[in-house]
């Protein structure tokens, strides 16, 4: 899952990263202000996009409106010191407001797996096949499956979302630090990894390719 901040100091960013990271693989992108905002969307995918009130409306309802045309499924939330403002925020389409605790990094990151609770989790858990996120580890009918690195972080990433169809650039931005920097390529040779190595003890396959759209995981 790919997150870009707003607005927040690095130690901050740092600390909030860590508390998500012990529930999912997570990437955090920051950026200073709006306008740094704008290069990190313009070329990333989000999932969730959290906002440091600054007082600005004109320029947060534009960014808001270019965030969700450019992907419709992007959470937006607004840490605000100014609970009177949180209608304005909802009226500008942002999806959570938060007025309260906003020092507080691990209350931050709870209230954001409040929010993205259908894309975080710890196991996933079908049938004899046992997907142990936190510890990275996987078991079908108590027999282990070896999957390190990348391979993982992909299986993990699309089993938590199965039946929905994922690109390679949208693997890619979600989980690899600079995804301008990798080639189509390392996702289908990842996703080769992913289907042998389970195949090998499954003995059917979990990846499925949708033509001309990407991958999804279907059990």
């Amino acid at each position: 899952m790919r997150i870009l901040t707003v607005g927040f100091g690095d130690e901050y960013v740092k600390e909030f990263e860590k508390e998500l990271g012990e529930y999912f693989i997570c990437i955090v992108d920051n950026a200073k202000d709006m306008y740094d905002a704008t290069n990190f969307t313009d070329f990333r995918h989000y999932e969730l996009v959290m906002i440091v009130d600054e007082g600005v409306k004109f320029s947060l309802e534009r960014y808001v409106n270019e965030v969700k045309k450019k992907k419709s499924e992007t959470k937006i939330m607004i840490l605000t010191s100014n609970p009177q403002a949180q209608a304005g925020f909802f009226n500008l389409g942002v999806d959570d407001v938060i007025y309260q605790h906003c020092e507080h990094a691990d209350l931050i990151a709870a209230r954001v797996l409040a929010n993205m609770r259908h894309l975080f989790g710890t196991h996933v858990n079908i049938d004899k096949l046992v997907i142990d996120i936190a510890n990275k580890k996987i078991e079908y009918d108590e027999k282990i499956v070896s999957l390190n690195g990348k391979t993982f972080d992909i299986l993990a990433y699309l089993a938590l979302r199965k039946q929905r169809v994922f690109s390679k650039d949208e693997i890619i931005n979600a989980l690899w630090e600079e995804p301008e920097y990798v080639s189509d390529n390392t996702v289908e040779v990842a996703i080769n990894q992913i289907r042998k190595r389970l195949k090998s003890i499954l003995g059917f396959q979990v990846i499925h390719t949708v033509r001309r759209r990407g991958y999804k995981f279907s059990y």
